[in-house]
This record gives C-alpha cells, structure tokens and sequence, in this order.
C-alpha cells in the first residue's frame, strides 16, 4: 500500500511540472521575452531561444520557412537604435535635482559641524584661560554640594581642554 502511495504522489508532483511549458523569445526591441504562448509567428526562429518540450520540430520556429534570398528581400532593415524619450530626459533631470539637494544637504552639515567646532574651541580657550589664571575653580558635586578642584583634578581637566582644542581649533583656524 505504501508503495503504490509513494509513486501516486509523486506522479501528482510531477504533474504540474509537464504543464510549465514556457517559451523563450528575444523580440523586435531585442528583450527576453518568456511566455506560456508561442511567439509572434512573424519572428524569426533564430530568435527563439527556448520551446517547450513537448514541442516538435516545425512547431518550434512558427515561422513559415521561405528561401533565403526572398525572406531577405522581404525582410525590412533594421530600426536605428531608440532614442531618449521625454521620460528618459525628465529621469535624468530628477536625478540631477536630487543629487543637487543631497548636496547641498551635506553641504549644510559640514557648516553646522564647522560652526559647532568653532563654538568649541572658543569655549575651550576661555576654560583654559580660566584654568591657567591660577583662580580657584569649583563644581557641583552629585548631592549638589560646591566643591573646589585639587591640584590633580585641574591637571586633568587642563588636559582634556588641550585635548578638546587641539581637535576643534586646528579645524576652525
């Protein structure tokens, strides 16, 4: 029983894979068509690329076949290549636009970071003057309580304001 289950179901999966046939064409404007139908019959066999399988021989091009010197003479040469159309134009003029307003965007953040350097640094140099002047200097603590800075700490805190005008005012000057 399990045997004679085995191959009805695979009989049924194999089903819809015989039922697939596609075709595959290049078209007039030279792109990959692919199609559960046959190709125009006035498209030349050399232009199919793919048949179903179930297909025989003459079925296959859906083209009449015609001597060589009268399917030439019949033939009309080819279209010049398309042009741009409108479409392509206004494409390329939106693309513009946007790379305009990418732009000008980054632009605008260069300028904000370039002022926010220079507001820095003049920052940092008043800090260090104060640090330097020898003034005592206190802060708040985290209870809220006024506290002043012992020799270390204003060493490190000069440190850092080194640090901090060394980055912002190189970039500024």
């Amino acid at each position: 029983m399990k045997p004679i289950r085995a191959c009805l179901l695979t009989l049924a999966c194999l089903v819809p894979v015989a039922g697939m046939a596609q075709w595959q064409w290049i078209d007039k404007d030279g792109r990959k068509v692919f199609s559960d139908q046959a190709p125009p019959p006035d498209l030349p066999a050399k232009n199919i690329l793919r048949a179903p399988s179930g297909v025989k021989g003459k079925s296959i091009s859906m083209v009449p076949t015609e001597p060589a010197s009268a399917a030439s003479a019949a033939t009309p040469p080819k279209p010049p290549a398309p042009q741009l159309s409108g479409k392509d134009k206004e494409l390329e003029a939106k693309k513009k636009a946007a790379e305009s307003a990418e732009a000008d965007k980054k632009k605008a953040q260069e300028e904000e970071l370039a002022r926010m350097r220079a507001d820095n640094c003049a920052r940092a140099k008043r800090s260090k003057q104060a640090f330097d002047s020898g003034v005592r200097i206190s802060r708040m603590n985290a209870k809220g309580e006024q506290e002043y800075l012992d020799d270390a700490q204003r060493a490190a805190e000069a440190k850092r304001l080194d640090g901090v005008i060394a980055s912002d005012c190189k970039a500024a000057s």
